[in-house]
């Protein structure tokens, strides 16, 4: 497919980068062949691997990993993200133009944490099949229709020409902290690769609850006392709370690994008391 140009977009030769996020794994040819349809519209792009290690058809950790990591790229990314249990149904193909990004995928929740932080100025449906690739396989839309609408909004093509505007999109809810008799209670919203549990508690809830008060954590059937500074705080094999990178309260073994510790899971309850 030939790369297509907008001389009159105020975008042009602005949007370089293209991040892709699935959940596809390496061992099989799927992310290349994205790359391959992406180089092969705009061979000057920037293509930045997020992660292709994303649960199978997890579409929370998805949008965590998006949310976490999309605005330490340059402003006019192209952030690409595929986590799409749905692909071939009534799910609408969308992109989310946002106040420095732009979001590309299934309209399933997966770019909705991202794109609603950051602030979303348009959504679009994909609609104008022109920017497809010209056979469209009902199990493959990350190479044959998100690939190439990424790969010609980094050749400098306007958003408009791809598709229409609609209004509503849809919006994943992690869930919020809340006071119960007294506590706050979060909940767990992802595992990382090291078994390190973090919350949907952040630093700034976390401290208008305690105001500079010590404070106990529960989680499973063990309990935390009080925030340490970093990992070297506790000996090797020892549970620790810390506020993490990502700035929410995390749940760590030192040198170790916190989810099989505690047995946890996605969405189970952290309780949060001032302690007494």
């Amino acid at each position: 497919m030939k790369a297509l140009t907008h001389p009159h977009s105020k975008w042009t030769r602005q949007q370089r980068v293209v991040t892709l996020l699935t959940d596809f794994g390496t061992q099989d040819h799927y992310v290349a062949s994205m790359k391959g349809v992406i180089l092969g519209i705009n061979p000057g792009c920037t293509l930045i691997d997020i992660s292709h290690e994303v649960s199978p058809h997890d579409i929370r950790e998805g949008a965590w990993i998006l949310a976490n990591v999309y605005t330490t790229f340059p402003k006019r990314t192209i952030h690409l993200a595929v986590v799409d249990p749905g692909v071939g149904s009534a799910r609408k193909p969308i992109l989310l133009v946002t106040k420095n990004y732009f979001f590309v995928g299934p309209d399933n929740g997966l770019l909705s944490l991202a794109a609603k932080k950051d602030g979303v100025r348009k959504t679009i449906v994909l609609s104008n099949r022109s920017f497809f690739r010209p056979s469209v396989s009902t199990t493959f839309h990350g190479r044959d229709v998100f690939a190439p609408i990424a790969a010609h909004l980094s050749a400098g093509i306007p958003p408009e020409l791809l598709g229409c505007r609609v209004r509503s999109w849809v919006k994943l809810d992690l869930g919020e902290p809340r006071r119960v008799k007294g506590d706050l209670v979060g909940e767990i919203s992802h595992i990382d690769a090291f078994g390190n549990i973090v919350t949907n508690v952040s630093q700034q809830v976390l401290s208008g609850f305690a105001k500079k008060h010590p404070i106990v954590i529960f989680i499973g059937k063990r309990e935390i006392r009080g925030l340490r500074k970093g990992y070297w705080e506790v000996r090797k094999g020892e549970l620790l709370a810390l506020i993490g990178s990502g700035d929410f309260l995390e749940i760590s073994v030192r040198e170790g690994d916190a989810q099989k510790v505690l047995k946890s899971r996605w969405s189970d309850r952290v309780r949060i008391r001032l302690q007494t």
